[in-house]
């Protein structure tokens, strides 16, 4: 399919029913937002079966993603990776906790202060997440593959527009 040759779906329909009801609303910015929340549904299924294919939860694998991402040694702590991912404390102990008893992670003691704890990933969690994170990354190139290059950094350079001005 052609970037250039748009097909009809079902915003179009829905767009096609306003317009015969009320002529007078512009139907832009709704036909724009439905089909960004039919695309992040369509996203979020695709994205979600490849972490499922590894054993993973979404949240699941933002955890060990944001370890990785951290750096050697590869721990933070709970707190700073709830913030990290907006979840509340008990919320990051559950995933906390299930990581920890698949062997991905462990908690261990803060060499700062001995009273607070801190998660680490374990090697077999450092390894499943670089795979995981390999699968995710080509699967979501592939997903904008129907785009071309210019396009890619265009819809980038819009999202990015949006969220700056709208996201808190």
């Amino acid at each position: 399919m052609s970037m250039d040759e748009p097909t009809s779906d079902v915003v179009d329909a829905i767009a096609a029913q306003w317009r015969r009801e009320r002529p007078d609303l512009d139907l832009t910015a709704m036909a724009v937002f439905g089909r960004l929340g039919r695309l992040m549904g369509v996203a979020t299924a695709r994205i979600e079966k490849v972490f499922t294919a590894h054993g993973l939860q979404r949240g699941e694998f933002d955890v060990l993603a944001a370890l990785r991402r951290s750096g050697a040694p590869f721990e933070l702590n709970p707190s700073v990776l709830a913030d990290t991912m907006m979840l509340s404390r008990a919320g990051m102990t559950g995933r906390i906790d299930r990581l920890e008893a698949a062997g991905l992670v462990r908690r261990i003691a803060d060499r700062a202060d001995r009273r607070a704890v801190r998660v680490a990933l374990t090697e077999e969690g450092r390894e499943l997440v670089d795979t995981v994170v390999v699968a995710h990354t080509e699967n979501e190139t592939a997903m904008l593959a129907v785009l071309d290059p210019v396009d890619r950094v265009a819809l980038d350079r819009i999202s990015r527009a949006l969220l700056s001005r709208w996201a808190d």
